[in-house]
């Protein structure tokens, strides 16, 4: 299953990226960035520690829900993924962001 970074601007300005699957599901957001180049090194910093076990935090909110966090090597947050109902699911959809980040290619919506 191939994954792709979508990276959009909003109305303010401002940029941010997803990472989705094949089928169009999010596995990872990012934060908002005043410039498209931030955006962009958020989105190779995903790569770059995405093949590190070490740098995924797994969460569980306050309702139940599970995600997770992924972080750089400073441990800022360079992505978070959506809540799923169960840890198998957000356990299944951080190995994919895990296999599969560093080689995603980036469709450009800007």
């Amino acid at each position: 299953m191939a994954v792709r970074f979508e990276l959009h601007k909003n109305e303010k300005g401002q940029f941010h990226f997803s990472l989705k699957a094949a089928d169009g599901g999010t596995l990872l957001s990012s934060e908002h960035y005043e410039s498209k180049a931030s955006a962009e090194n958020g989105m190779a910093s995903v790569k770059k520690n995405s093949v590190l076990p070490e740098r995924f935090e797994k969460q569980v909110a306050s309702d139940g829900r599970a995600y997770f966090t992924l972080k750089a090597a400073n441990h800022q947050v360079v992505g978070t993924s959506p809540m799923f109902g169960t840890a198998d699911k957000r356990d299944a959809m951080l190995a994919m962001v895990h296999a599969e980040a560093e080689h995603a290619a980036v469709h450009d919506h800007t």
